[in-house]
């Protein structure tokens, strides 16, 4: 009989936001694959874990090595717990090329949800939630970030980003100047631990708040791209062109605006003035 790895979500910094089963998780299971496993060691001590499971290495250097490992004594049955410094494994963590292997192997994978900092910042930040991309960490020169940065600037989707405290003033300027000064957004650093800091603002106050070196844990959230005003004389022109394929013009009309997002009424009276808004 396999064994399960379990996925478990970690406090991001407060340990009050642990739970009990994640209490009870890791003090059941075989064996706990971690980041670092002092760090790991200190919270199994803050949990009042007694007797302790074996602590594996797992991080981003070591993963391909050791996921054959964990995948062997998952087969042999042992449970197996992925943890990570903080957060949801697998999510911008190490744990994606274990669950994938897995999942081939056959072996079960169960989640134990906990904390995780990206969705924590889209929250708390003020900009809308109903959609949003995250795109992690970005690439650290220069010349790469900056095509990132323009590849999404007309995303509607708020944006989540991770950045390093070294880069981030670097990563404000970049993100004002690709999409917008004025484009609103939230600096959120050190969530949940004592030193929690969250500025909102726009990119370019954000960046000329930033000193060039801050400390903690960081997540940037940048509000979408405004949707362009629809083109009422050009879709007014589809109105029309639909009206001599032989639709009515209210049915033509209905038909744009479903497809463009305009208005109904609108594009209905102008096509009956030729186009004119």
């Amino acid at each position: 009989m396999t064994g399960t790895l379990i996925l478990v979500g970690t406090p991001i910094g407060n340990l009050k936001d642990a739970s009990e089963r994640l209490r009870e998780t890791l003090a059941r299971v075989d064996i706990i694959a971690c980041e670092d496993t002092r760090r790991t060691g200190r919270l199994l001590e803050a949990l009042e874990v007694q007797r302790g499971p074996r602590l594996v290495s797992y991080f981003e250097a070591n993963e391909r090595k050791q996921t054959p490992y964990l995948i062997e004594l998952l087969r042999g049955g042992s449970d197996v717990a992925l943890v990570t410094d903080g957060g949801m494994p697998s999510f911008s963590d190490p744990g994606y090329r274990l669950v994938r292997a897995a999942i081939e192997a056959g072996v079960e994978v169960d989640v134990v949800p906990g904390p995780a900092a990206a969705v924590a910042a889209l929250v708390v930040s003020g900009l809308p939630t109903d959609r949003f991309a995250f795109e992690g960490f970005l690439p650290k020169r220069e010349t790469a970030r900056r095509a990132r940065l323009e590849e999404v600037a007309g995303d509607p989707r708020t944006l989540l980003l991770f950045e390093s405290p070294q880069r981030l003033r670097a990563l404000l300027e970049a993100a004002a100047e690709a999409l917008g000064a004025d484009r609103p957004a939230a600096v959120v650093r050190e969530l949940t631990k004592m030193h929690q800091e969250i500025r909102r603002g726009s990119l370019r106050e954000l960046a000329d708040a930033t000193p060039d070196e801050v400390k903690g844990e960081v997540t940037v959230v940048i509000g979408g791209a405004e949707a362009a005003a629809p083109d009422v004389r050009a879709l007014a022109a589809e109105v029309n062109d639909l009206v001599e394929e032989g639709l009515s013009r209210k049915e033509a009309a209905a038909r744009v605006a479903e497809r463009s997002g305009a208005s109904r009424r609108a594009l209905y009276d102008a096509s009956l003035r030729g186009g004119d808004a």
